[in-house]
């Protein structure tokens, strides 16, 4: 890994950890002035909303503009949307935040992968180079809610927020100095295509369908945890230990795969990675203990954390090179749209069928979704 895109790197993990502790924060903050858990979900919601709606615009910016400005526009959003939680920590200016922050962060990321992309050359660097910038939100997820909760015992909510306004300031120092790649000059005639037009490239569209299947496995981790936790009798510091143990092992097969890129496969790993979380999914909800409900997130982890560095290759090449941001946008709006109205389904589901059958359910589309996963291994050859 380069300086350069160890710079890019850092700016992703304190943009992102602005976010990641506002997420936490926010929340919190909300239920010690007593408002409801449906309240609190809203809240939840507002940080992907934005996202939804920002990300083909913010693909296209990007396919025009390249990486600085984008990213500098996402910084001050980012540092508004923190920084006015500092002023009034109310709810209503709470939830502009989550707005402001989330955005933000779906419009950084986009410029960062597209130009990280961009960058790299082949098949073997694509997987090296994603498998690097995938490490960024998994540190990011640590370091927001970590150094926020810190603050809030010691010194308040708005000394938390005051340093989550401050974090994506150090994103554009590590990012101002990056060179900007030349622009990419589109086809002709396809100055008017339409983001949709990219759904009618095979590839992109099975590795879209792919990519929901698999954040909505995340998703329903996240989720149902604390509720099957709750439902043993478990503690809040032992279900925070089986997400953290999820978290890191989520990075360290990240951190490993640059080593193996060469003998990696995209969608061997995808499929593969689909399959181990169907079979993992059907065994967590029948675990008896906290140590085996650990041990079966660690293979979750491990299962799910090598997937991102895989479809983000296999996105750069199935897609032109002068459309990457749209094909981003499109990406992050469907698993951002996923965010919103899963957790909605989710708790519906658990109520009617338990813990137990979100999981086999879930498991079970993801277990045949990976013969998708797999018809994507000609395609991507073809496209290389």
């Amino acid at each position: 890994m380069n300086w350069a895109l160890a710079r890019l790197i850092l700016g992703q993990v304190c943009i992102h950890a602005c976010m990641a502790g506002m997420r936490m924060a926010a929340p919190l903050l909300a239920l010690r002035e007593g408002h409801s858990a449906a309240a609190v979900g809203v809240l939840l919601a507002l940080f992907a909303l934005t996202q939804v709606f920002l990300a083909l615009p913010a693909g296209r910016y990007a396919d025009r503009r390249g990486l600085k400005r984008p990213v500098h526009r996402a910084v001050l959003a980012a540092a508004l949307g923190a920084g006015v939680a500092v002023a009034w920590p109310v709810f209503p200016v709470l939830c502009v935040a989550a707005l402001l922050t989330g955005g933000a962060t779906g419009v950084a990321t986009i410029a960062l992968q597209r130009h990280v992309g961009r960058a790299a050359h082949g098949g073997t660097q694509l997987r090296q180079v994603f498998s690097w910038l995938a490490i960024g939100p998994a540190v990011s997820n640590f370091l927001g809610p970590f150094s926020a909760g810190l603050l809030i015992d010691h010194a308040g909510f708005r000394a938390a927020f005051a340093l989550l306004a401050l974090l994506p300031w150090a994103t554009w120092l590590w990012v101002r100095s990056t060179q900007e790649l030349p622009p990419v000059a589109s086809v002709a005639g396809g100055a008017g295509a339409r983001a949709w037009d990219l759904l009618a490239v095979p590839g992109f569209r099975r590795l879209l369908v792919v990519n929901w299947l698999l954040s909505s496995c995340w998703d329903v981790h996240t989720f149902v945890v604390p509720l099957l936790g709750y439902e043993r009798g478990l503690s809040a510091s032992v279900i925070g230990s089986i997400l953290g143990a999820f978290a890191i092992a989520a990075a360290l097969i990240r951190v490993l795969m640059p080593l193996l890129a060469e003998r990696l496969h995209e969608a061997t790993v995808v499929a593969v990675a689909m399959l181990a979380t169907a079979l993992l999914f059907a065994v967590y909800p029948l675990l008896p203990t906290a140590l085996a409900l650990g041990g079966c997130s660690v293979l979750l982890g491990f299962a799910l954390g090598s997937v991102q560095p895989m479809i983000m290759s296999m996105l750069h090449q199935f897609t032109p090179a002068h459309r990457h941001g749209e094909a981003l946008g499109l990406r992050l709006m469907a698993i951002n749209g996923s965010s919103v109205l899963m957790p909605l389904l989710f708790g519906t589901a658990s109520a009617l069928i338990g813990v137990g059958g979100l999981f086999w359910i879930v498991g079970g589309a993801v277990g045949l979704g990976a013969r998708v996963a797999w018809r994507l291994r000609s395609e991507s050859l073809h496209s290389s």
